[in-house]
């Protein structure tokens, strides 16, 4: 009676077991690609699966996005710069059975792939490029990585170039530059205010030149100008005409 209330009790707990086995839970954002006896079968999911234990085995799939950061990498631009670029790819799963079936680890190969078409697409840009078109090689990256993952079953949404770390003989190189660029336009800024300003002066001198009388009226604004700042030197211009009349008549009496 003792050996058959054991064997019974073993009995049900095997087939506990083997039904414990049997079931599978899965959430929302999972999916199981099942295998019948080594042989594709179906995507499973989500809730509650029931399995055949010991002839299906289930895998199971996050279909979550997936931030991956890459790994800095040595670039050398196509103006020969040496320079450390680093990224992060957003991606994920949108079929499940081709993550597991036609690549042997997804994340790992979309990383090696994100590092390596890194390196060759920055190394076709100058380094002003890499510094001021980083939306631009951003579309370029995810379109190159999205369109190589598609027979994996993945999709890449975003890659984003983080850092670009340039040399420090190199930044120094930059800033004298910029500040050479600064300068080239303080002088250009300050030779078109001089040409504007001739071409002013020339026009008043047009304008002088057809009315004389307005040159004195000139010296009579100049002299209530100098006037309200209470100086005490007051200095008045001469007219040039006076002047000229004045050698003439010396002249003359010689």
């Amino acid at each position: 009676m003792t050996i058959t209330l054991a064997f019974v009790a073993t009995i049900l707990i095997l087939v506990g077991l083997i039904v414990a086995s049997a079931i599978r839970i899965f959430r929302e954002y999972e999916r199981g690609v099942v295998f019948t006896l080594g042989r594709y079968t179906g995507t499973k999911g989500p809730g509650l699966v029931l399995i055949v234990p010991f002839v299906q085995q289930v895998v199971r799939v996050d279909l979550r996005t997936i931030v991956n950061d890459v790994p800095p990498q040595d670039i050398i631009s196509r103006d020969n710069v040496s320079v450390k670029v680093n990224a992060v790819i957003y991606f994920r799963v949108v079929d499940a059975e081709k993550a597991i079936i036609q690549v042997a680890n997804f994340l790992e190969a979309t990383s090696q792939l994100a590092q390596t078409t890194l390196r060759s697409v920055l190394g076709q840009h100058v380094l002003d490029e890499l510094l001021s078109e980083r939306d631009k090689i951003n579309q370029i990256l995810q379109a190159i990585i999205d369109e190589a993952t598609s027979p994996w079953g993945i999709k890449v949404s975003v890659v984003e170039v983080k850092d670009v770390e340039i040399p420090g003989d190199m930044q120094r190189a930059m800033a004298r530059q910029a500040e050479a660029e600064r300068e080239r336009r303080a002088k250009v800024i300050h030779a078109d205010g001089e040409f504007e300003a001739s071409q002013k002066l020339a026009d008043a001198a047009k304008v002088l030149a057809t009315q004389p009388a307005a040159i004195q009226l000139r010296y009579l604004q100049t002299l209530t100008e100098i006037g309200v700042e209470k100086n005490t030197t007051v200095v008045f211009p001469l007219p040039i005409d006076i002047i000229n009349a004045w050698v003439k008549s010396l002249a003359a009496a010689k």
